[in-house]
């Protein structure tokens, strides 16, 4: 093709710029509209691979013809059978009514699989069928129905790499690849992003009614090196900010303006979405997960009171008794977990490692100050032979005592809640 003509086909379907990568895919694009293979059209996202389906179906025999562009990225895997390809009454919960597919609407047509290389496997498998004899099935019959469509499809994976991984099929992948045809990226195509974006910044300027909006030499320096990695897409919406945000359009846009809008900083006092984790964080996670480990030591405990309450009621009922021997290994575990709680708050408030030791500074009070703590809270070899009852006593007056009497610090100590301190109060008949 000359260069009149290619130029006709890019006034047409709306394309700017004139790189010769950019070229190359028109000129492959018109040479195979007027057959019926199948095209496979890769390119990043963002860089207008729907322009080039709209070229093969418009210069094609076809043009008359339905055409339909269908994302299968955005179509839920449970239903995107039944969109591709119908399905009967009954097929499936909710499906009240016989429906048609975009197959058989579009029978005669175009059909352009965008972000195919998302589709399920199983329909994969469907579409395989259709690209090799026109057949297919509606989900819920056995009746194979016949259609003529030409398949145009887009992604902006590596389909290759899909194939090894195993997500997409490789006898799919080439029969889809007939005829490729690359888009190229915008950073790729050189001085097409300025065209394209005075053309953006004029439609914009209309719009809005204002005037359009000049680059100065720097900042049409830094729009050219910039990368795009939205491509077309990206430039169009920094084009429609300038143009709503700038209101001195009486001098050129300077780089440092532009960079602005290029590489935007976070807004002062607002929370990244995603934080990033850093060493000084350690300290600070690890305080939250002791926090975590405190509220469900307080729920075992509280878990093991009930079981005490349960137990001494049985003891007084008629027949708690037989209750209490059906379930004697339950009832057991009362005291395994009671002679692990009193040695839980040691590890609490203990620092495992000196990395972590600013995480601990507030829990100093009950670990450093009186070592007698210590006391209350290990369990020495002599007094093994001491009933849990006693020690239990023991520990709760000795904590009481440091803290003036002060249950919530006794509590906290103890490495159990105000409420269950209340209780062992109440139960021992200790005097504050």
């Amino acid at each position: 093709m000359n260069p009149s003509e290619i130029q006709a086909i890019k006034n047409r379907f709306g394309i700017i710029g004139g790189s010769p990568v950019l070229n190359h895919a028109i000129h492959v694009a018109v040479q195979v509209a007027a057959t019926d293979l199948t095209v496979l059209i890769t390119g990043e996202s963002g860089s207008g691979k729907e322009s080039f389906s709209k070229i093969i179906h418009n210069l094609s025999a076809r043009k008359h013809g339905a055409f339909i562009a269908i994302n299968c990225g955005a179509i839920p895997e449970g239903t995107i059978d039944s969109e591709l390809f119908g399905h009967e009454k009954g097929a499936f919960t909710g499906a009240q009514d016989s429906r048609k597919g975009y197959f058989e609407t579009t029978n005669g047509g175009t059909i352009f699989l965008d972000e195919v290389g998302e589709m399920p496997l199983g329909t994969q498998a469907r579409l395989l069928r259709v690209l090799e004899n026109g057949e297919y099935i509606k989900v819920g019959s056995s009746k194979v129905l016949k259609t003529n469509v030409r398949v145009v499809a887009a992604t902006n994976v590596n389909l290759l790499d899909a194939v090894n991984k195993g997500k997409f099929r490789e006898d799919l992948y080439y029969r889809l690849n007939t005829v490729p045809i690359y888009v190229p990226a915008l950073r790729d195509r050189g001085e097409d992003v300025l065209l394209l974006f005075r053309k953006f910044t004029n439609d914009f300027s209309e719009r809005y009614r204002s005037k359009p909006v000049r680059l100065s030499p720097d900042a049409a320096d830094l729009l050219l090196e910039y990368p795009f990695p939205g491509n077309i897409r990206q430039l169009k919406n920094i084009a429609e900010q300038i143009t709503i945000l700038e209101t001195d359009k009486e001098h050129p846009i300077s780089g440092s303006t532009l960079n602005g809008y290029l590489n935007p900083v976070q807004p002062a006092g607002r929370r990244a979405l995603v934080p990033v984790k850093s060493d000084d964080d350690a300290g600070t996670s690890f305080s939250e997960r002791e926090l975590l480990y405190k509220v469900l030591f307080d729920m075992r405990k509280d878990v093991t009171e009930l079981k005490k309450l349960v137990r001494g009621v049985l003891e007084n009922e008629k027949y708690g008794r037989e209750i209490l021997d059906d379930h004697e290994e339950l009832f057991q575990s009362i005291n395994n977990m009671e002679g692990a709680a009193t040695t839980e708050p040691t590890r609490l408030l203990t620092p495992p490692a000196p990395s972590h030791q600013v995480a601990f500074d507030r829990y100093d009070r009950y670990s450093n100050e009186d070592e007698d703590i210590e006391d209350v809270v290990h369990v020495s070899a002599e007094e093994e032979s001491l009933s849990l009852e006693d020690k239990e006593k023991e520990m709760i007056i000795k904590a009481l005592r440091k803290n003036n009497n002060k249950r919530k610090y006794a509590a906290q100590a103890l490495g159990i809640s105000e409420r269950t301190l209340y209780r062992k109060i109440k139960q021992y008949d200790i005097e504050e």
